[in-house]
């Protein structure tokens, strides 16, 4: 499996992502949406987005090794924030890139900001892209 993440020079600087992942490999993971809930479906971390992404990182990192993979293995990723405040999308997405899950975030990636989620309470939701290991 090769991954090639790439800034063309003509685009915009990035806090970390890339614009373009090119992958060549034979197979891909598609993970649902990883939201804040624990082992048994309960919402953790009412009002606190910081705690809600730590919650979002463990259970990403869970798919990704029951996928026989690991974070620098994402080749996409969209992150959805309960939020229309700049501010919080970027408390998100530094909890994130600054978690064990970070690698993730440094190829194509998309942040967003929506007025509503799955849960009730819910604040953050990660879909991830995995181009499996060989």
């Amino acid at each position: 499996m090769k991954i090639t993440r790439i800034n063309p020079e003509q685009l915009h600087e990035t806090p970390g992502y890339h614009h373009i992942t090119v992958v060549e490999a034979g197979r891909t993971a598609y993970l649902a949406g990883q939201c804040p809930l624990d082992r048994n479906g309960d919402l953790v971390g009412a009002g606190s987005l910081e705690t809600q992404v730590d919650q979002v990182v463990a259970n990403a990192l869970t798919a990704l090794a029951a996928a026989s993979a690991q974070p620098q293995h994402v080749v996409r990723s969209v992150i959805y924030v309960r939020s229309d405040e700049r501010d919080m999308l970027g408390v998100a997405w530094r909890r994130l890139t600054e978690s064990a899950l970070g690698p993730a975030f440094t190829t194509a990636s998309t942040l967003l900001g929506v007025a509503q989620l799955g849960f009730p309470g819910q604040l953050v939701e990660v879909d991830l892209t995995v181009a499996l290991p060989d």
